[in-house]
């Protein structure tokens, strides 16, 4: 397809679907319309004729970077993130910042200062569209674009795909660059992929996957050099994980796993029951360690260094700084978890929160290391990985489908939290994981997303079986 015509296809669908609320900021139409003239004619470049939205903690000096916050809201990078960069060097075009949970932090994209994300069900039902990086799930799943970026930090980016309909995949930790994006919690951040094909998302990953000097938890190259880019060649062994088919899983969802455990086996891929016995308090682990380096990254949003400045004057009784500009900045959901990441690393409770969760942090780990195949490369090759191990894993993305918005009205935090059940653990680990839509009904339509979780470095191997299972399901 031109350029031309992608483009006036993605600006025809954002006329249709602006009422969703995907976008805080869009790139100028007619802007578009000109440079598509050029771009026809220039074929040199991998992503010459692709519109690509970003989500709005990623900067770049375009567009408003607010991070969905009002004490960002009149904020404007004065540079590009590393991997607006590398997109706008393939010949990308980008088509505008999305919308998602303030700072990153939700799992609805409800906790916006711009209004909330909305999704369409088939029957016409308005449901969520996931967190944080619904807005670029819902843009990609629209036509809004080509493909989108998001962030990934305990499945921001794999449970709005689930619920949208489309593939979101989350590399190794560190092989995309992070420098440029707002960080929420360093030791899990990861750029994102959201795509309509398993085949799209593996064109972005290779144009992103490159060594940034200037991120300091970007993998360097000997260390690259190391990983294992082989793709599938031989019957995989599939691990099934014991741990997720837990009692509150929806029959919908437990029907596209058993379908898409299936599809593989009929492939000549066997399936093997394993256990991760550490998962279980991963959850737990992970609302303690992320709100933690959260409470650290956001302090410097105080009205002098970053942000915007509450109405008032200081040094007053009632001054503006620093509570005043922080409670009115903030939207709830990142005072709460602030003051949560605060509490675990105050005196009185580090030892007996933040430091275990760190522990178990650590077990989950280990619990990969230990039924993979593959060694960690990151970790000495005698120190895991064995013959009898698994390949990959699968397993779904969420416990549910999307609930309808209305639903989570009266919603309490826990109970948002425990969507993130099944993407939590590979975050802890920093492994790959890819969620690929997967249809339960009848006769197609309606999916649930399933999960592929590999060792560390092998994303190829990750994206292949997704490919799978993608082509498989819907062929």
């Amino acid at each position: 397809m031109s350029y031309l015509k992608h483009a006036k296809e993605c600006l025809s669908n954002r006329s249709k679907f602006f009422r969703l609320n995907a976008f805080i900021a869009l790139a100028d139409s007619s802007s578009m319309i000109s440079r598509s003239l050029r771009s026809d004619h220039d074929t040199r470049n991998a992503l010459s004729d692709k519109l690509i939205a970003i989500k709005d903690n990623i900067c770049t000096d375009e567009f408003p970077t607010t991070a969905a916050s009002g004490i960002l809201k009149e904020f404007t990078s004065p540079y590009d993130a590393t991997v607006v960069k590398q997109l706008r060097h393939a010949g990308a075009t980008i088509a505008g910042k999305t919308n998602m949970d303030e700072f990153g932090m939700g799992s609805h994209s409800t906790h916006s200062h711009f209004g909330s994300v909305l999704n369409e069900s088939l029957n016409g039902g308005v449901i969520s569209a996931g967190g944080s990086s619904g807005g670029s799930a819902v843009a990609v799943a629209t036509g809004q674009c080509w493909a989108a970026l998001g962030t990934d930090t305990g499945g921001s980016v794999r449970l709005p795909a689930a619920y949208t309909g489309t593939v979101g995949f989350k590399p190794s930790y560190g092989l995309l660059s992070r420098w440029g994006v707002i960080a929420y919690a360093n030791s899990l951040d990861t750029v994102g992929i959201l795509s309509s094909t398993v085949r799209d998302a593996r064109e972005l990953f290779n144009t992103l996957n490159h060594h940034d000097p200037q991120d300091p938890t970007s993998l360097p190259v000997s260390t690259r050099n190391r990983l294992n880019s082989s793709t599938q060649s031989k019957p995989l062994r599939i691990g099934i994980p014991l741990e997720y088919n837990i009692s509150t899983l929806q029959p919908p969802v437990r029907t596209a796993w058993l379908r898409a455990l299936r599809v593989l086996q009929q492939k000549g891929h066997t399936l093997h029951p394993i256990s991760l016995p550490a998962t279980r308090h991963a959850l737990s682990a992970y609302y303690i360690l992320a709100p933690a380096e959260a409470s650290s990254n956001l302090a410097k949003y105080d009205g002098v260094r970053y942000g915007s400045r509450a109405e008032g004057i200081d040094g007053t009784p009632s001054s503006v700084l620093f509570a005043k500009t922080r409670g009115e900045g903030f939207g709830a959901e990142v005072r709460r978890r602030i003051l949560l990441g605060a509490f675990s690393l105050s005196a009185q409770a580090i030892d007996n929160y933040f430091i275990q969760a760190q522990k178990i942090r650590r077990l989950v780990q280990q619990d990969f290391d230990n039924v993979f195949s593959a060694s960690n490369p990151l970790i000495a090759p005698s120190a895991c990985g064995k013959e009898s191990g698994v390949d990959v894993l699968i397993c779904p993305t969420a416990p549910t489908t999307a609930p309808l918005l209305q639903e989570l009205e009266n919603q309490d935090p826990i109970g948002a939290y425990m969507n993130d059940v099944f993407t939590v653990p590979a975050s802890l680990a920093g492994l790959p994981a890819i969620s690929v839509p997967v249809s339960f009904g009848e006769k197609g339509g309606e999916t649930a997303g399933m999960q592929v979780i590999g060792q560390y470095g092998e994303d190829g191997l990750v994206l292949d079986v997704a490919e799978q299972l993608e082509h498989a399901i819907f062929t």
